[in-house]
């Protein structure tokens, strides 16, 4: 899977900025497969 948010196609892209303002809150960590390697951290959720 894709591990940096740069190289993800602009669609998807496109797909998790129009989910954050649906839903009205930032989306801080994505996986794009089945192994923690393949998680993008987009903002830390445990900073302050």
């Amino acid at each position: 899977g894709i591990t940096e948010y740069d190289a993800l196609p602009d669609n998807a892209r496109a797909y998790l900025k129009r989910v954050e303002e649906l839903v009205g809150t930032p989306i801080d960590i994505i996986s794009t497969g089945p192994d923690r390697v393949e998680t993008i951290m987009l903002r830390d959720p445990f900073g302050g």
